[in-house]
């Protein structure tokens, strides 16, 4: 039922008289296709006619379109949503039949893993189908979900810079850009130790978008960098979103490597935190859930002064550290 205003409903006999148009609102009313809102009213005219009415729509025959459902599509598509939702299908049935056609003549493709972008545009011919349109939409209400395309996601891919491709080699990830570059420095200058450490890699991790892109670490990177034996270490800013991007790489962590912090560039940095004035205040709204792991790396005195720093609402970060302090 759609609600009508008197000026729409008699609008194709505006130029009509008022009997005529009285006559036209009767036929609609004897045919069932209109009901009279009462409340809101009559026109004063005589005869009066209501202000408003509920218009009845017609309904559309799907009858073809269930029969296409029912016997076209392929067994791996459910069809109980679109029986129970025809107007859905009218809709969506392109995307259907595409996605339909592929399993029919081209469903082999799906024994090998392919990027999502990749397999969108083999699919429907448009490459962001799956991540930007109404793709994931289409495959709920056909009962099936991404993995059922066999597809996987592509991260930015690894900056680093090797100063060593021995193994075994100690890698060490930077959550900043700054230290990334003067270590790389450093390094290039002819130096092999990073406050002591011997560092064969840096990796940069642009903040949290190291998560994303240390997903597919096996695969992003050369095998001297993933070889048994390495060790893995994570620098970045004294505060809750730096440890809290620690806490959550080293929950990747596999059977084969760890990630641990650089025990040496937090010792350093509170060192020099020591010799200067005021530390700058921490940005508002991090996230202070942390755990305990962090901490437990160094000594009881260091946590304690970090967690001090911390709970006083400051922070180090890890520009702190320059060129001449590795």
């Amino acid at each position: 039922m759609k609600r009508i205003a008197l000026e729409q409903l008699i609008k194709p006999y505006a130029d009509k008289s008022y009997a005529e148009q009285c006559r036209y609102v009767r036929e609609m009313l004897d045919s069932g296709r209109v009901r009279p809102l009462k409340a809101s009213g009559t026109n004063g005219k005589t005869p009066a006619l209501y202000l408003e009415y509920w218009l009845t729509e017609e309904q559309k025959n799907y009858e073809e379109l269930r029969e296409e459902l029912t016997y076209q599509l392929v067994p791996l598509l459910s069809v109980d949503y679109y029986m129970n939702h025809p107007a859905a299908y009218e809709q969506d049935r392109k995307w259907v039949l595409l996605l339909n056609k592929y399993l029919k003549e081209r469903r082999e493709l799906l024994e090998s893993r392919e990027s999502v972008n990749e397999r969108s545009f083999e699919i429907w011919n448009r490459e962001k189908f799956l991540t930007r349109e109404q793709g994931k939409r289409i495959l709920k209400r056909c009962g099936q979900e991404m993995d059922f395309l066999k597809v996987y996601e592509t991260t930015e891919p690894l900056s680093y810079y090797s100063h060593t491709r021995d193994v075994p080699q100690k890698l060490l990830i930077l959550e900043n850009k700054d230290p990334f570059y003067s270590m790389r420095q450093h390094l290039i200058a002819g130096n092999h130790k990073i406050l002591g450490e011997s560092i064969g890699t840096l990796i940069y991790g642009a903040g949290k978008r190291i998560l994303k892109s240390f997903q597919d670490f096996d695969l992003c990177v050369e095998p001297y960098m993933k070889a048994e034996g390495n060790r893995i270490f994570y620098f970045g800013d004294l505060d809750y979103e730096g440890i809290g991007i620690y806490e959550s790489l080293a929950g990747l962590s596999r059977d084969s490597w760890k990630i641990v912090p650089f025990v040496p560039a937090y010792d350093a940095m509170l060192k020099k935190a020591g010799q200067c004035g005021d530390l700058p205040e921490m940005k508002e709204r991090q996230n202070r859930n942390i755990r305990d792991e962090f901490f437990s790396y160094f000594t009881p005195e260091c946590a304690e002064a970090m967690r001090r720093i911390l709970e006083a609402g400051r922070y180090i970060p890890q520009e702190i550290l320059n060129i001449s302090d590795f």
